[in-house]
């Protein structure tokens, strides 16, 4: 009869979970459907999802599975032999299922052993006698619910081997990817440091590096707005900029913006509004500096530098050549960088600049990126009260972003529709958008955020039409500039005394190429030695897509900087007499 009672149990549990699992896959294709539909009534789709490759409109559904026991051998001997450097995620829909399979898995567990206990009248009198007997020696367990909330998901066969039990509990529900760019540089092989930096204004900014320490060329990777190092691994061994320069024998540093969501600060009690309180202003003379010049501290202890004799007469001199990669915002922060280092006549020590669709120039724009300037700017002084930043604030929501990002993916008419709507609002840029917001740096444990004087400052920078540093208002300018207006950054583009070389997209509508040739002309009129080129690519391809041909002329730039070619000294008294010229000019 017990034999019985299990096999209808059994079969009445599979009959649930697969009319059950087949009502949830029935309501997400109709969202798939609609989604699909809807993106097919839009123009301008085709444009949209060149960045997202082999999509197609059905959803990714669990097949047919494995007898569990099966099932978990063949995913054990899969595990030993590929690395799994892959998403690890589950989406929104994946949760629903494993929720599901927890609730049934638990109601049909409580009516097997009613069952068993009422067919077994003697079993059950001995579970209530050891039942009683607890209670009265006063026994008590430490109990987590978490760790015990192993359900057996197998289902009794005829006469294949012993079910098995796997354990799922409600941490394994919440799986997220939150890897950070530590572990994907270890689990492709490569080494790794971390290096904490502390800028002059107290922040706690995270440098990372691929080391090479006997290396005397070094290379320093920046990225843009709402991004992290992630973005220049993200493409794995073949496709990422700073595996490529690692394996041409670069010493590989990555830097990282202030601007986390975890507020990292010498002051642990600092308030959000305190946190978030800065511009581009900090990006390019607090972060970058700070970075820097932990560079040069680390290699100068790891290559004994000796400093020359008349240090006092000549520029600090460094036996080690160091370039810059920057993106975007990390473009405009380097430019601001350089300068305000000549400006303050301190050694900026960099060899070379390399910028991708580089920030600073914003007037050829969307009417959408326009509407939200003078929105900005409108309203900055009361909403800047209440909005320090654009942030993701909770766990939870930080969660639900990640996982909702892996639907996108395995629902692909979804994914279009939002990839093709983030194209809208970015004037048609083709970047693959949700693919971005699948990587591991957009987790729940920490994420980017932009604080709200940053976007005041594109702004600024955009209603203004020049590359000016942060405008305080007239007051302020005098205490901090010495003028009543802010620093026209461009206008000093005289005293770069290295190469750049500027590279924009052809598709990139987030900085068009019109900006970026307006940053060769007067870097090239001001008599830097400047070089420009524009790919096929739109504004995220420069980082988080694979570019062979993007790969291959950034390390050819990389190449023409020699490091053993001794620089030029120039004496400090005729270095002051070229700077105040260029200023002058």
């Amino acid at each position: 009869m017990q034999r019985l009672v299990d096999h209808a149990l059994a079969v009445t549990k599979e009959s649930v979970k697969a009319v059950t699992y087949e009502s949830v896959n029935n309501i997400v294709r109709i969202i798939n459907g609609v989604s699909a539909l809807l993106l097919a009534l839009l123009p301008g789709k085709a444009n949209m999802l060149e960045g997202i490759q082999g999509w197609e409109l059905r959803p990714t559904f669990r097949g047919p599975r494995l007898p569990r026991w099966m099932e978990k051998r063949m995913q054990s001997l899969k595990d030993q032999i590929i690395h799994r450097a892959t998403d690890r995620r589950r989406g929104v829909v994946e949760d629903v299922h494993l929720a599901i399979e927890i609730c049934i898995e638990a109601v049909f567990d409580f009516f097997h052993k009613a069952a068993h206990l009422l067919l077994s009248p003697s079993e059950a009198f001995v579970a209530l006698v050891s039942l009683f007997s607890s209670h009265g020696s006063g026994i008590e367990q430490d109990h987590d619910p978490f760790k015990d909330a192993a359900i057996s998901t197998a289902t009794r066969g005829g006469d294949g081997p012993a079910p098995t039990e796997r354990s799922t509990n409600l941490h394994q529900s919440l799986n997220t990817d939150a890897r950070t760019c530590q572990d994907v540089i270890t689990e492709l092989g490569y080494p790794y440091e971390a290096i904490h930096v502390i800028t002059s204004d107290g922040y706690i900014i995270l440098l990372e590096r691929i080391p090479r320490r006997d290396s005397r060329k070094a290379v320093f990777l920046q990225h843009g707005v709402l991004d992290s190092s992630m973005g220049w691994v993200s493409n794995g061994v073949v496709g990422s900029p700073a595996f490529a320069a690692y394996d041409q024998g670069y010493d590989v540093f990555l830097g990282n913006f202030r601007g986390l969501v975890s507020r990292e600060h010498v002051n642990k009690n600092i308030s959000s509004r305190e946190y978030w309180r800065y511009s581009i202003n900090e990006h390019g003379t607090e972060d970058v500096p700070a970075m820097i010049e932990k560079i040069h501290e680390v290699k100068c202890a790891e290559l004994k530098l000796s400093k020359p004799d008349c240090e006092e007469e000549i520029d600090d001199y460094q036996p080690y050549k160091l370039c810059a990669i920057s993106h975007s915002l990390g473009g405009a922060a380097m430019i601001m960088y350089v300068v305000t280092q000549k400006i303050q006549e301190k050694p900026h020590r960099l060899s070379r600049l390399i910028l991708l669709s580089p920030a600073g120039f914003h007037d050829d724009s969307n009417i959408v990126f326009s509407t939200v300037e003078f929105m900005l700017v409108l309203v900055a002084p009361i909403l800047s009260l209440f909005v320090p930043a654009f942030y993701i604030p909770t766990r939870f929501f930080r969660m639900l972003v990640n996982k909702l990002a892996r639907d996108l993916h395995n629902l692909p008419a979804v994914g279009g529709l939002v990839q093709t709507l983030m194209g809208y609002v970015v004037g048609g840029d083709s970047s693959n958008w949700v693919g971005v917001l699948g990587l591991p740096h957009y987790n729940m444990n920490d994420m980017p955020g932009v604080s709200f004087r940053v976007a005041l400052h594109l702004a600024q920078i955009k209603r203004t039409r020049r590359f000016r540093m942060f405008d305080y208002g007239a007051s302020t300018n005098i205490e901090v500039y010495g003028s009543p207006e802010p620093l026209d950054l461009a206008e000093c583009y005289g005293i770069i005394d290295i190469p750049v070389d500027l590279v924009a997209g052809q598709k990139d509508k987030v900085i068009r190429p019109t900006m970026v040739r307006r940053h060769y002309k007067l870097m090239k009129g001001a008599g830097v030695n400047v070089s420009y080129n524009e790919f096929e690519y739109a504004h995220l391809d420069f980082t988080f897509s694979h570019r062979e041909e993007l790969l291959s002329y950034v390390m050819s730039r990389l190449l023409l900087v020699d490091p053993n070619h001794k620089p030029q000294r120039v004496a400090r008294s005729k270095k002051k007499e070229q700077i105040a010229a260029a200023s002058r000019d």
